[in-house]
């Protein structure tokens, strides 16, 4: 298959150009390409953020209607593949990502009205309390408590894994106010001021170093029960509709341009005969990468193609997390596997470090990407649950 732009595409991807070679500064892309992993820091996180909402092009997937840009499937296509390549931050996706689609499908007109003029300024930072001790992979079994009191919810429990709840002032999250029936059925879906007493957020360290997630405590915690989103009790479906937008992003630009860092690094690797690239047996390691990477664009497309149909995109997103979680992983191997025993010096790089890297370029990142994408085929739904949707909604099994 080859896909080609229109005219009008191709004009468009001039523009996307032409905007990230006059907004992008040097330390927004030296902190990308410094950032271990998939969620960058918060302070060139917003920074971008800002810029992009001034330029109204924050929220490239959401309608018009609604304050996003109303671009095709094929523009934000091009807009992702653009500013991968141009190494332009990632945005968190919780608000963006998660929540705001979340609302314009489920929130009452209320909710849409407050909530989503705040996700795309940046005055919401949105965390999601999902995971518990317990409850991760099945997340039917969790356990935080929301017991009704006069027009509250008081809650009760603990959520982990919590990513970036340390710079949240939002979070949405599940609960339980039901026992009697099936686990799924005694679910409701909650918005929530992190500043409300009772609740504690404390840290998680990465074996990286680096501090993403976080462990979060509620003790009393009082929630208005005009924050719950659809029915009480029926927050499993809410929350199984945002989960096809958690594993429904692409990242195979991302993907296929570390796939070619590390094309460049291995190039740079000398050994007995040539270099690291010229080896016959971690050249078959790279290109059958790029095989898989490939697949995965496909797959891509077929969500894309239904997205423009109007539809949503369904448990095939379940495939593109399974397989995107697998390819990062391989491609930090590779990284690791070229730099060899300079990536065991943990040396980081990150951006303010005036100490040299030793050994070829990108070494220092690649310890710290390694460990961290160790939590992709975890993060967001085990592989394990993705290849079960799967095998019961696209197979039929």
């Amino acid at each position: 298959m080859k896909i080609e732009f229109s005219p009008e595409h191709q004009s468009f991807r001039d523009e996307v150009r032409a905007f990230l070679d006059e907004a992008l500064t040097d330390d927004l892309v030296a902190a990308q390409r410094s950032c271990p992993g998939i969620f960058l820091d918060y302070e060139h996180n917003i920074r971008w953020h800002r810029i992009l909402h001034r330029k109204g092009w924050v929220a490239p997937g959401w309608p018009k209607a609604y304050g996003g840009t109303g671009w095709d499937l094929i523009q934000r296509y091009i807009w992702t593949t653009e500013t991968t390549l141009a190494s332009a931050p990632s945005l968190a996706p919780m608000g963006l990502g998660m929540c705001g689609p979340m609302l314009i499908g489920h929130g009452t007109q209320a909710q849409k009205d407050y909530y989503l003029p705040r996700i795309l300024s940046g005055e919401d930072y949105w965390c999601q309390g999902y995971s518990e001790p317990g409850a991760g992979s099945d997340l039917a079994s969790l356990k935080l408590a929301a017991r009704k009191d006069g027009e509250d919810y008081v809650l009760n429990g603990t959520k982990i894994w919590t990513t970036h709840a340390h710079y949240a002032n939002r979070m949405f999250c599940l609960v339980r106010t039901e026992t009697s029936n099936k686990p799924q059925h005694g679910i409701t879906f909650l918005l929530l001021d992190m500043d409300t007493p009772g609740i504690t957020v404390e840290p998680i360290r990465f074996a990286s170093g680096t501090h993403e997630v976080n462990q979060v405590f509620f003790d009393d915690v009082r929630v208005p029960q005009s924050n719950r989103v659809g029915e009480e009790n029926q927050g499993w479906t809410v929350a199984k509709y945002l989960l096809e937008f958690e594993r429904g992003g692409g990242g195979t630009a991302a993907h296929r341009s570390a796939l070619e860092r590390v094309r460049r690094l291995a190039a740079q690797v000398p050994t007995g005969t040539g270099t690291l690239m010229e080896d016959p047996d971690f050249k078959v390691k790279v290109d059958e990468t790029a095989v898989q990477l490939e697949a995965n664009q496909f797959t891509e497309f077929r969500i894309m193609s239904a997205l423009s149909q109007g539809q949503n995109p369904g448990p095939e997103s379940s495939i593109m997390k399974n397989l995107g979680a697998d390819i990062g992983q391989r491609i930090t191997e590779l990284a690791l596997e070229a730099v060899g025993y300079h990536g065991a010096l943990q040396h980081e790089g990150m951006t303010g470090d005036n100490q040299p890297v030793p050994g070829p370029d990108a070494s220092g990142m690649a310890f710290a990407r390694y460990f961290n994408l160790r939590a992709s085929s975890i993060a967001g739904g085990t592989n394990e649950v993705q290849k079960n949707i799967v095998a019961k909604l696209v197979l039929g099994l």
